[in-house]
């Protein structure tokens, strides 16, 4: 069976929100949204809430991050897919588990104890530059950016 276009992967620790729903969502004319994290697979109740920021017309779908080839599988050639994963760790693992997976947009890092603010809306700790550094060095493109209409930011602070 042949696997669906993968239009972009996100990271953005809200996962579906406004912002993913209304700008990312319609830029990329993306017809099924993947959130492809653990913990969200197992919350439904957090599933309904993101079910209503998600615009009607596109399919969403919550999967462990290890399942996400049998999903993509699923959905089929005719699918036109973003991804939203929580962290680099969820990004580095789909990466490893789906080689389709190479255009990584860093959209959302909330910043915590032990992490640096590299960008207006990412921060980062030492395991997220690792992991960031290897993504990139299997040839991942990664870049930040909030929203579609917004410039990129310098992603080279992701890896030092």
């Amino acid at each position: 069976m042949t696997t669906p276009e993968i239009l972009l992967t996100r990271i953005d620790n809200r996962l579906i929100h406004g912002q993913v729903a209304t700008q990312w969502a319609k830029e990329l004319q993306a017809n099924t949204l993947i959130v492809a994290n653990d913990e969200a697979a197992a919350d439904t109740f957090r599933q309904e809430l993101m079910n209503m920021a998600a615009p009607a017309a596109v399919k969403t779908r919550y999967v462990p991050v290890d399942e996400i080839n049998t999903v993509l599988e699923e959905i089929g050639p005719d699918g036109k897919v973003f991804i939203i994963v929580a962290d680099a760790l969820d990004a580095k693992r789909l990466m490893d588990k789906s080689p389709a997976v190479k255009k990584i947009n860093v959209g959302n890092m909330h910043m915590a104890e032990g992490k640096h603010q590299i960008a207006t809306t990412v921060a980062v700790d030492d395991t997220d530059r690792d992991l960031f550094r290897q993504m990139k060095d299997s040839g991942a493109e990664l870049f930040i950016q909030r929203v579609p209409g917004a410039a990129k930011e310098n992603a080279d602070a992701l890896t030092k």
